[in-house]
């Protein structure tokens, strides 16, 4: 990323922390007004958790994603979707997507296509997740009936040719109930209304402890609300300004920051992990890049492991210093 597009992003990031600092201070001032359930999940929530806005959130903003607070959309200014805190897919939106992205479909491929993703066979979470990445990089075959005959077709989850097409969504932070279970991830990022990304957020002071916390945390997640993770691509653990990625199979220490934003060069000075890694992640036309061509799974013996390619950009190590700055 060239100087001139730096103090371009730098000055739209500015504009929009402040923006989000705004509505996340309304936001708290209004939690009274939440249903019961609501205001004592918030209530318990480190401080840590909250921390998150705007930071992390900010820089989804500048990519061009829309950015809810779940206490605003509990508050009934925003609607999503969803009609309980079982449900990790939203309905409606992934609906209205597949519509928009499949135009020649009739409503029957839609829905034949949104009953496969959203129906997992058995409680094999990896087995799930592999299954629905082969619907995200292939499509869905379904059939149905047309003219009096029946059709093979394939409807595609995500369009990679127009990112406009495709509906990006963060809220912060998505509280999930599955049986006797209720835990609430900082953030989830949705794509066409599929949860694909979930970011944890810690701080404690040990450095060692950071990330391995964290890890522990998606652990806790992934135990007592499987359901979300069917369907998850990339897991993120944010310390402040430092952040790393994995996968479902990533020991923590295997968890490891991004290098750069796009390849061209290392971040400019000042830059933190946490700015490059959601904008070289998480920029849509990234995005799509990363869920189709590196990410991969492996077999070996009954054991499979989901790795997540790094090209040779990713993983050269910058100054350290600039681990810090920001």
């Amino acid at each position: 990323m060239n100087r001139t597009q730096l103090k371009k992003t730098t000055v739209k990031a500015s504009r929009v922390t402040k923006k989000l600092r705004r509505r996340f201070d309304l936001t708290q001032s209004a939690i009274p007004l939440l249903k019961s359930e609501q205001h004592k999940r918030r209530e318990a929530m480190p401080a840590a958790d909250k921390a998150i806005a705007p930071y992390a959130l900010t820089w989804f903003e500048v990519i061009g994603y829309t950015v809810l607070l779940e206490s605003d959309i509990a508050l009934g200014k925003h609607q999503i979707g969803r009609s309980s805190y079982s449900e990790v897919v939203l309905y409606q939106r992934l609906y209205s997507a597949l519509q928009k992205i499949n135009p020649t479909k009739p409503d029957e491929a839609i829905a034949a296509a949104i009953h496969q993703v959203t129906c997992t066979h058995g409680s094999d979470l990896l087995e799930n997740n592999r299954r629905f990445h082969k619907f995200l990089i292939n499509g869905v075959e379904v059939e149905y009936l047309y003219n009096e005959e029946i059709v093979h077709d394939f409807v595609s989850l995500i369009d990679t040719s127009n990112l406009l097409n495709n509906d990006w969504l963060a809220i912060h932070p998505l509280t999930v109930v599955e049986g006797s279970y209720t835990q609430c991830p900082d953030v989830v990022v949705f794509i066409n209304g599929l949860p694909l990304a979930v970011i944890v957020s810690i701080q404690p002071s040990d450095e060692q402890a950071t990330f391995k916390e964290g890890h522990q945390r998606i652990q806790t997640y992934i135990e007592q609300i499987p359901k979300l993770f069917d369907y998850n691509t990339f897991l993120v653990v944010t310390y402040g300004n430092r952040a790393r990625i994995g996968t479902l199979t990533s020991d923590w220490q295997e968890f490891l920051p991004w290098r750069t934003i796009d390849g061209e060069d290392f971040p400019a000075k000042g830059a933190t992990e946490l700015e490059v890694l959601i904008q070289g992640i998480f920029d849509k036309r990234r995005l799509l890049e990363q869920v189709l061509h590196l990410i991969v799974f492996e077999e070996n013996g009954s054991s499979i492991s989901k790795k997540l390619l790094r090209r040779p950009f990713c993983t050269t190590q910058y100054p350290k210093k600039s681990l810090h700055q920001g």
